[in-house]
């Protein structure tokens, strides 16, 4: 896979990816629109890498029915097994000293 160096390149990366999918799919772009509910402006922007809202890309995405997109740009948190490792519990009094005087503080 390629690597995306900036977000111009990302706008056009995605974009191309949108019609191209759009076009294997033989839709119309009007048709696209009705069915995303946005303007044919929007679309061509989208398409184009011209900046879009992030509205009109979900829209786009969900009318493709490309869910699992969506779903990898915001994937669920999981837990980190890192942090349920148990912690030391906490002190309740202080260890005695081994020559069995206690220390003066």
């Amino acid at each position: 896979m390629k690597q995306i160096a900036t977000v111009e390149e990302l706008e056009a990366t995605l974009g191309e990816n949108i019609k191209t999918l759009r076009l294997q799919k033989n839709i119309a772009r009007h048709r696209l629109c009705d069915a995303a509910g946005i303007s044919q402006s929007a679309l061509r922007h989208l398409e184009a890498g011209e900046g879009a809202t992030i509205k009109t890309l979900v829209r786009v995405v969900r009318a493709l029915n490309k869910q699992d997109w969506l779903a990898a740009l915001a994937p669920e948190v999981s837990i980190n097994p890192l942090s349920m490792v148990r912690s030391k519990s906490v002190r309740q009094r202080a260890s005695r000293r081994s020559d069995g005087k206690e220390s003066k503080n």
